[in-house]
């Protein structure tokens, strides 16, 4: 009864304006040979039901919920058909959206288009490496071992990318700049040796180091699956998952001594060009846990700490702006 109600209400809306457009003969005919007018479209939510208004030159169509009718213009006349429309998907908490089977695909299509990823934003978390699936290294590189808190990275991700495949779920992708601190726990640095391997520099005479660490900076490009969870009130919970490809752009190491003089050297590293990883995350909102732990050997072959291979990984949290 409320949406016969409701429906009667509009019908009376229409009736009189049909009425005051037959009364306007005269204005309809100065503008002969016009474009028609763009359609008059009004959507309006009150509570549970979803009403729209469609108005054209050819016809009116009006829908409250799942019910409706339109009234179509002919030379003969006007005919009223009374509708019943699919649900196509519950929207929000407390709102719908219907449809008719005319226009499911392009309605679809536009909730697809809805959707939008997790990626663009900033990154900050802990980084480190390990041989061999272990985070034990072999003892002829102790020199390596890091003092993890303050082994961290930093990423700017500034370009994203959203490809929805359904209003909930899509592919994700963009540009991120990558950038990771190594800490070194011993009174030393590395450097390529002179068999062309990474090997250990210990500083001459009684010198002590304050500080040492090893950084890269690299380009990142990800893939990512997300799936989007409604969790009230709009909210929702962020679940993705894919790969993620870098190339480096530059690494050196730093020293600070004791007495705080500095000694910096960027190079090559033997570092390979290009690296592949998978990486997840999950969050709340703009909010997100992340990792990432990447397959490429991080030196080339043989040229690594005494020839291993080692590979890094990296866990921490991020914030995105898409919202």
């Amino acid at each position: 009864m409320k949406k016969t109600g409701i429906i009667l209400l509009v019908m009376a809306i229409i009736c009189q304006a049909f009425t005051q457009e037959k009364t306007d003969t005269k204005q309809e005919e100065k503008q002969k040979g016009e474009k028609a007018e763009m359609s008059d479209n009004t959507k309006i939510i009150i509570g549970r039901n979803l009403i729209t208004f469609e108005d054209s030159d050819s016809a009116v169509k009006i829908r409250v919920g799942n019910r409706g009718l339109s009234i179509l213009e002919s030379l003969e006349g006007s005919k009223v058909n009374f509708e019943k429309y699919e649900r196509l998907e519950k929207i929000e908490d407390n709102e719908y959206d219907y449809y008719d089977q005319n226009d499911s695909e392009r309605r679809i299509r536009n909730r697809a288009r809805n959707f939008r990823g997790h990626w663009a934003g900033f990154e900050f978390g802990l980084n480190n490496f390990v041989y061999e699936r272990s985070m034990d290294l072999p003892a002829d590189i102790s020199y390596m071992s890091l003092i993890t808190s303050k082994s961290n990275c930093i990423n700017i991700n500034f370009s994203q990318l959203s490809m929805g495949l359904t209003r909930h779920m899509g592919i994700v992708t963009g540009i991120g700049l990558n950038w990771n601190i190594y800490r070194f726990e011993g009174n030393n640095s590395i450097t390529i040796g002179a068999d062309n391997i990474i090997s250990e520099l210990v500083p001459e005479g009684d010198v002590i180091l304050k500080k040492s660490k090893f950084s890269t900076f690299y380009l990142n490009v990800p893939a990512l699956l997300e799936l989007q969870l409604p969790a009230g009130y709009g909210h929702r919970l962020n679940i993705a998952a894919g790969v993620i490809g870098g190339i480096k752009l530059n690494a050196r190491t730093k020293m600070v001594f004791e007495d705080r003089e500095k000694l910096k050297t960027n190079g090559d590293f033997n570092l390979n060009l290009f690296r592949g990883g998978v990486t997840a995350r999950a969050g709340y909102q703009n909010f997100m846990l992340y990792g990432t732990y990447y397959l490429t050997p991080w030196f080339r072959e043989n040229k690594g700490p005494n020839g291993y291979n080692l590979e890094p990984f990296e866990i921490g949290i991020a914030f995105t702006f898409n919202d």
